[in-house]
């Protein structure tokens, strides 16, 4: 096969080189603000506007003074579920990886290797859980006691709209590619995205001779004195979001046409969102809503990691034939069946059903429901 070297765009169909920054404002080498970080911020506020409506509503007893105090609490349960889960699930030896620069320790350098979503799952029931159990007043006393099911309940209808923000944040960094459409140098359909950034992992198709002294000549010219190959490459890739057309012109037939998986992921989110909040629509037993998610987006992730590439430092990315996502969202779906039908038999009071405006709960405004702890 030989590489085309003009008219690279008839000859490659509509197929699009990925060339955003990751960087909203760049401060200085490798370090900025970036889409990842901001999409978070946006997650986390929209979850205050919606609770803080929720709480208006009387859909929650959790008092609207209390509003910022439970998605603190929330905020942490994410990140820290989110960060311990990558590592435990995917990358362990973060754990015992140290470094002279900061952040020092893997663990820490959430830019090696992100989150995952299962394990802030887990880190949110365990906040859920820590605000159902109240809020101190000023006499030290709790309340606003709240049953943790309906707590988790809530989860899903805050969650949803970061967690799709956050998988377009995943698109704009170039990361959790999806399956190939087309190999470097082949024509590719009009939705299929060219990610530069799959050079620098184990998922880039092996090149022809050819293309691989085109890619090895580019690297070379931006590469400085001590620049690993990876630097030089990233040298390459700022050169690129900076809009250089010959960059533009000469990676473009170097790198293979993928499914935008990440972009799947962020409709997985936006229909699942939708499914919970409907369900919240009516009063319901506390954990109907949530059992709900764990069936809707356990089935909606299996499937969209039908074309999503396991993480390529895996020794083994597909145990049985599955990805590690798509066991844990099997797993996440068996349980929310189980305790649905359990909830369900057992039936009591009903809670929420934003629909319907409520009066909100004496808990809303704090002075009943003490106890001391």
């Amino acid at each position: 096969m030989t590489t085309p070297t003009t008219n690279a765009a008839t000859d490659l169909g509509a197929a699009w080189l990925h060339d955003v920054s990751p960087y909203v404002l760049r401060l200085s080498e490798g370090f900025g603000i970036r889409w990842y970080g901001l999409s978070y911020i946006a997650g986390f506020s929209i979850a205050y506007v919606l609770l803080r409506w929720l709480s208006k509503r009387g859909f929650t007893p959790i008092p609207r003074q209390r509003v910022f105090d439970a998605i603190v609490v929330l905020v942490l349960g994410t990140v820290l579920g989110g960060r311990l889960g990558y590592v435990l699930i995917y990358q362990p030896s973060l754990l015992w990886y140290f470094s002279d620069s900061p952040p020092w320790w893997g663990l820490l350098a959430i830019n090696n290797g992100g989150m995952a979503s299962h394990g802030a799952i887990v880190g949110l029931v365990l906040a859920a859980w820590w605000v159902s159990r109240g809020f101190r007043d000023e006499q030290g006393q709790r309340v606003a006691r709240i049953p943790p099911l309906h707590v988790m309940d809530l989860l899903p209808m805050l969650a949803m709209p970061g967690y799709a923000i956050g998988r377009v944040a995943n698109f704009v960094n170039g990361e959790l590619l999806g399956k190939l459409v087309a190999q470097p140098g082949e024509p590719a359909p009009w939705w299929a995205v060219r990610f530069p950034q799959e050079v620098l992992t184990d998922h880039h198709p092996v090149l022809n001779a050819d293309q691989g002294f085109q890619l090895d000549t580019l690297v070379a010219e931006f590469a400085r004195e001590g620049d690993s190959y990876a630097r030089a490459y990233e040298r390459v890739l700022e050169a690129l979001w900076r809009g250089a057309p010959d960059v533009h012109a000469r990676l473009e037939p170097l790198v293979a046409a993928r499914h935008p998986s990440q972009l799947y992921q962020a409709i997985e989110g936006v229909l699942v969102g939708l499914l919970v909040w409907w369900i919240a629509r009516k009063p319901r037993v506390p954990g109907v809503v949530g059992c709900w998610f764990l069936i809707s987006y356990g089935a909606a992730r299996i499937t969209t990691e039908l074309w999503r590439l396991p993480d390529d430092h895996l020794a083994v990315q597909r145990p049985l034939g599955l990805s590690r996502g798509q066991w844990l969202s099997a797993a996440m779906m068996i349980a929310g069946a189980v305790i649905l039908v359990v909830i369900t038999r057992r039936g009591g009071a009903k809670m929420g059903g934003w629909a319907t405006r409520t009066t909100p709960p004496a808990s809303a405004t704090e002075p009943a429901g003490q106890s001391s702890d």
